[in-house]
């Protein structure tokens, strides 16, 4: 728990905002969790919302008054908000069905004259879009130009690191080449530019990478296209001589990241130019900006589409990034379920053993995103951090739910396993088989072009929910090349969500299988493997497809009870049993790993 002196820092600072709020005479401020590109991970350059509230979540909005102070997130996150947020008279929000949303909190307490105020460059367009519609419908303001937490912190620099060239032999297409397919769109869509302020998607078409977000290689840019100019704004202290000559080569000019706006606000346009963007990436101020002086038009990602269906190229260095991962983590499960019986051995230790682990793997650039290692009651936290304060020490009892990934120069990769540590109660064990059923299941699924990924997510959840049980997750997400683990458009998600895009799985995309259970104060369980989409049979009903795992780590046989399992759930337990001894066991050395590899994927019998 979080000691008095502790938590009147937010109590302050709250006060502190609402100080700023008086004296710009705003009734209403929202901080959000973005950088200004939308990010999913964020620098500490960025974290407002957490350096007001206390709240270290990846998702939430806080909403503060004068009187009162509002924050809203996901499943995810409830147990830790409700932690984090103890004593700072800031309320939990839950962003689910029957809950109310901040557009609803907004809409029933704001009044005429009234002002909203947030700031335009952390919020995408789409949203401050919206915001600004119900100002208007209550006679209300917004002032979205004032970054108040940034008047009273001070706030780490904002990162700036050297990027460099992703080779073609490692990317499978050059950026010219990514260039002209993004051009021959922009003019069958009949616009005249194309900005975008997506850092991954910048990353893919130039064929670059940085490290300006942790565990993703991606520099803080914008670019601008014409048919004929790429201009890429970002910090020029990050452009080496090297990568300015690529540049060059590539015909792509580099403005200065400071610059952006300026470049926006003194370009010159002709009466029918129409600019190209996605409202949902853009951000308000930019949106503004743009909509102010020329034609704008909000269409789907389109760089997010190429970069989704990876290349025959990119697939097979994929390919082999699995395999080495899968390697280390089966060498880390072999060595905790043995070290937790004479050793000290605690959640952060053992999440410094595997980090050490990717690092000893061939072309090792980082982490995913930071290794999440749980023990019993913690792992019942979706993204839950060990701290010094939380971190537990491990026994030779219960599980251990460990969910990581790393950065390589040939993929990027995400695993997750729930490890046995010893003795298990029925419950654990049931709702383990329930959930590595779920995971094969899907895994198993053979289906025709043209669905999407909501057409799949029943496979993984339907025996938990024959058990009115769920997980408040997705059960699927795409992943990069080299770039962030958490991708789109593509998805695996059972719910219907208004005005949603819902992306068509096609063949050389990547989804992550990762179906889960978590019950608060007990354990939580989610087991994760990666599939690739990759063609099956084609008929006159269609082109069939199916999956392919890239994951190849064992299912902890200490969980596995046939009296939770049918016979084909067996047979694919079994199956897949086989694939991973055949691939991993030329990679081990000793003989107590390979001992251990054998163990677990022995057969099991009906």
């Amino acid at each position: 728990m979080q000691n008095k002196k502790y938590m009147n820092i937010y109590l302050k600072r709250l006060q502190r905002l609402r100080d700023l709020m008086q004296k710009y005479h705003i009734d209403y401020y929202l901080i959000t969790t973005q950088d200004y590109h939308n990010s999913e991970y964020v620098h500490d350059y960025f974290k407002e919302r957490e350096y007001i509230s206390g709240f270290t979540g990846s998702n939430g909005t806080l909403l503060v008054s004068m009187q009162e102070a509002y924050l809203w997130t996901d499943g995810r996150y409830y147990l830790q908000a409700e932690s984090e947020l103890k004593d700072t008279t800031i309320m939990l929000c839950k962003q689910e069905k029957g809950h109310a949303t901040i557009e609803d909190f907004l809409e029933e307490r704001m009044t005429s004259g009234q002002c909203l105020g947030c700031y335009g460059q952390c919020l995408t367009a789409a949203y401050g879009e919206k915001l600004e519609k119900i100002c208007e419908n209550y006679q209300a303001s917004i002032k979205s130009d004032l970054d108040l937490p940034r008047m009273m912190w001070d706030s780490p620099d904002m990162p700036c690191n050297p990027i460099w060239v992703l080779e073609d032999r490692y990317t499978g297409k050059s950026s010219k080449s990514k260039l002209k397919e993004l051009r021959d769109w922009l003019s069958q869509k009949g616009g005249k530019y194309y900005f975008s302020s997506k850092l991954d998607d910048i990353m893919w078409l130039y064929n670059i990478r940085g490290n300006d977000v942790e565990c993703n290689p991606v520099a803080l840019s914008y670019t601008w296209i014409s048919e004929k100019e790429a201009y890429l704004f970002i910090q020029k202290r990050a452009v080496t001589k090297e990568v300015q000559k690529y540049f060059e080569e590539n015909e792509i000019t580099v403005v200065d990241y400071t610059e952006t706006m300026d470049f926006i606000k003194a370009f010159t346009f002709q009466k029918d130019d129409v600019v190209v963007l996605h409202k949902k990436n853009i951000s308000y101020s930019f949106y503004k900006a743009l909509s102010a002086k020329t034609n704008v038009l909000d269409e789907q990602n389109i760089l997010e589409k190429y970069k989704s269906i990876k290349n025959k190229t990119e697939l097979e260095h994929i390919r082999e990034a699995y395999l080495y991962d899968s390697v280390a983590v089966c060498r880390f499960i072999a060595w905790v379920k043995e070290a937790v019986k004479t050793d000290t051995v605690t959640e952060i230790s053992a999440a410094t053993y595997l980090d050490d682990l990717r690092k000893e793997l061939p072309g090792f650039l980082g982490l995913s995103f930071p290794t999440i290692c749980g023990y019993k009651e913690n792992a019942a936290i979706v993204h839950y951090e060990a701290t010094p304060k939380t971190n537990k020490k491990l026994k030779p009892e219960g599980m251990l739910l460990v969910d990581s990934g790393g950065q390589y120069l040939k993929g990027t990769t995400d695993v997750t396993r729930t490890i046995v540590l010893g003795r298990l109660t029925e419950e654990e064990k049931e709702m383990y088989c329930a959930v590595v059923a779920g995971m094969l299941r899907l895994a198993d699924a053979v289906f025709l072009e043209g669905c999407t990924g909501r057409n799949l997510d029943i496979l993984a959840r339907e025996l938990l929910w024959k058990r009115a049980l769920d997980y408040k997750h997705g059960t699927g997400h795409g992943i990069g090349h080299v770039l962030n683990v958490h991708e789109g458009p593509q998805s695996l998600r059972w719910n219907y969500i208004e005005n949603m895009t819902e992306t068509i799985l096609c063949s050389g995309m990547l989804l992550s299988d990762e179906p889960g259970i978590y019950l608060a104060g007990k354990f939580g369980i989610r087991l994760e493997n990666i599939l690739e989409v990759t063609e099956d049979k084609q008929n006159e009903y269609g082109q069939f497809l199916k999956f392919h795992p890239l994951t190849y780590v064992p299912l902890d046989r200490d969980a596995l009870d046939k009296k939770y399992l049918s016979k084909d759930d067996i047979l694919r337990i079994n199956k897949y049993h086989q694939n991973v001894y055949q691939k991993i066991l030329p990679f081990l050395t000793s003989e107590a790993e390979k001992e251990w590899l054998r163990n677990e994927t022995n057969p099991i019998d009906f």
